[in-house]
Order: structure tokens, then C-alpha cells, then sequence
């Protein structure tokens, strides 16, 4: 019984033994499986669009090309001229891009979908330098009906905003307030006063103006106020607030600052993936692109989630980046 119960021990000890020397042991490149989860959380997306067509481009980009009488081919024909010949711009981009940890290509493929989609065709970089000191003379207040945004997100259903890790960045704060107006305000009567049916930014930050969004990344006021805590932590600008309406148009315009906002959004949506969705998007520049020209990277990311789709999908903006890369990386090569 006593040698019997000696050998079980000793087959117990030689298997311990055994299995601590497979776990130190180095993985054979075979165990493709257990290399790829113990090397990163994040599954790389594959460079390349997932669609083999253009997704359908929104009729709102058409109808502003035409009314331009160009055409989508000769306005990426030209705001790629204008970024091959702007090679201040483009030492600029990659200097901002190596602060924030990002390609450059990323910033190069946001620059030419908002400029072949979202707005008139870039003329050069220097008007948006011009446009910015203009901005300085204007005064300008983030208000609706008279009433400042920083007073109106002190109304009760604004309280979550400024409680617990929502209150902790300047990301957090504005996005609840975003989604607050959108769920409790947005088109609806309270308290006997009527709302728009506008989005935030609309309501509140564009009082003088017609379009939603600024200077070469075509950022909003909204979005820059998202991004000033990254922003203010990666280099040596400061942060804004709403108060100071002037700074914030002023950060969307001038190329000097609007480019570390863009840096920013991009940096944000790289990591929402990675947190969120558990997929590594970096490598894959039309798909940065396409979370550049819709936003609320985090929303999306839990949507592609729960979705239990193999990887994200680019849009019609983000195909287009992807599919002209090579023109794209030919800028920063």
C-alpha cells in the first residue's frame, strides 16, 4: 500500500514537472492560436476595404459637388496637388502625427475625404492661416436663445455629466452633454420652452455660421472641445473652454493647433477599438477615416461588438482613403 501510494505521488510530481516546463517552455511558431492571444489582446485589421464598391455616397455631398460643377475625381485630384506642393503642411502632419503616436497617412486620409466629400476643394493651407486671424475679430458666444451652453448644462438633466468618470475629461463631460440634448431636449417641449430639432453642436456653436465644421480637418467647435484634455496632455497647447468661444474657433482654423485636434480624434478612435471592439485599426487608414467623418468612435466600437462581425467596415469616405492609398502614402514617404 505504501509503494503504491509512492508511485501515485511520484507520477503526480513528474506530471506538475511536465506541464511547468511546457508553460516556461518557448511557443512554437505552430501554436498560431496561443501565440497570437499571449503576443496582443487586439486583432489586426487587414489593411485594404472589406467592400469590393464604393459604399453609396449621401446625397448631401452630391448636391453640393454639383452645385460646385466638379466632380469627386477632380476634387481629390486637387486637394492632392495642393498637398504635394505644401511640403511645410506635410513636415508639419508627420511632426504631429510621431507626437500622438499615430501614421501620418491617418491625417493625410482625413484631410482629402473631407475635402473631396464634405467641403468646397482645398486652395492651400495658407487660407486657413488668414481665415483663423479673421476669427480673432469676431465676437462670438456658444449660446441658444440668449442662454450660454455652460448655464443650460446646468439644468437637472445634465447631473450625470458632472458626476463620477464622465466629469473626469473633457471627452466624457461633453459627450454626455451631447447625449443628453439628444434623449431629453432635441425637437421636444420642456418646461414649456421648444427645442430644435438640431444636434448639439448646431444648437449651440455655430450661431454665425452655416456650416458644422472648420478649417483643414473640418473639425467642429463641439469635437475640439471633446479633444482639449488629449489635446492640452500631448503637447504644449492649452486647454479651452466654452467661455472662450474666440480660442475654440480659433483652434479649428488655424492649421498650427487644428492639426493636434485631428491627431487627437484619430489617437481616440485607435483606442476605442482597442478597448471596446478588441481589434487593432491603425493599420488601416480608411477605416481611421471613416470614424473621422462620423464620430462617437466609442458608441461604435461596442456596436461593432455586438455585432459579432469578423472586422469593422469602412463607409463611402473611408473606401475612398483605402483605395487611394498608395497616392496618400506617396505624401509621407
Amino acid at each position: 500500500m505504501l509503494d503504491t501510494t509512492k508511485q501515485n505521488l511520484s507520477r503526480r510530481a513528474a506530471k506538475l514537472v511536465f506541464l511547468a516546463l511546457i508553460t516556461l517552455a518557448p511557443l512554437h511558431p505552430a501554436s498560431s492560436l496561443v501565440t497570437e492571444v499571449s503576443a496582443s489582446p487586439f486583432r489586426v485589421v487587414p489593411e485594404g476595404n472589406r467592400y469590393s464598391q464604393q459604399p453609396k455616397i449621401p446625397f448631401a455631398s452630391a448636391r453640393r459637388t454639383e452645385a460646385q460643377k466638379s466632380s469627386y475625381d477632380a476634387k481629390f485630384e486637387k486637394v492632392l496637388g495642393v498637398l504635394q506642393r505644401d511640403r511645410r503642411l506635410i513636415s508639419s502632419i508627420k511632426r504631429v502625427a510621431s507626437r500622438y503616436d499615430i501614421d501620418p497617412v491617418h491625417m493625410i486620409g482625413a484631410i482629402v475625404g473631407e475635402h473631396t466629400y464634405n467641403y468646397d476643394t482645398l486652395d492651400s493651407a495658407q487660407s486657413y492661416y488668414i481665415k483663423a486671424l479673421a476669427y480673432a475679430g469676431i465676437d462670438i458666444s456658444f449660446s441658444y436663445d440668449g442662454e450660454h451652453v455652460e448655464t443650460f448644462a446646468q439644468r437637472p438633466q445634465f447631473d450625470r455629466c458632472r458626476k463620477g468618470k464622465k466629469a473626469e475629461t473633457s471627452d466624457g463631460r461633453w459627450s454626455c452633454y451631447e447625449r443628453i440634448w439628444n434623449s431629453k431636449f432635441r425637437g421636444k417641449t420642456v418646461d414649456g420652452t421648444r427645442f430644435p430639432d438640431k444636434n448639439f453642436n448646431e444648437t449651440f456653436f455655430q450661431p454665425l455660421f452655416s456650416g458644422q465644421s472648420f478649417g483643414l480637418g473640418q473639425l467642429s467647435p463641439l469635437t475640439v472641445l471633446k479633444m482639449t484634455d488629449r489635446v492640452a496632455r500631448q503637447s504644449s497647447n492649452r486647454k479651452l473652454d466654452a467661455s472662450d468661444s474666440v480660442k475654440v474657433y480659433q483652434a479649428t482654423m488655424d492649421p498650427n493647433v487644428s492639426l493636434h485636434y485631428m491627431a487627437a480624434v484619430i489617437q481616440d478612435a485607435i483606442e476605442a477599438y482597442k478597448n471596446v471592439g478588441k481589434v487593432d485599426i491603425s493599420k488601416n487608414p480608411g477605416l481611421t477615416a471613416t470614424l473621422y467623418n462620423l464620430g462617437d468612435p466609442w458608441g461604435r466600437a461596442a456596436k461593432f461588438r455586438r455585432s459579432g462581425a469578423r472586422w469593422p467596415r469602412e463607409n463611402y469616405y473611408g473606401w475612398l482613403v483605402n483605395d487611394k492609398i498608395e497616392d496618400l502614402r506617396a505624401l509621407v514617404d
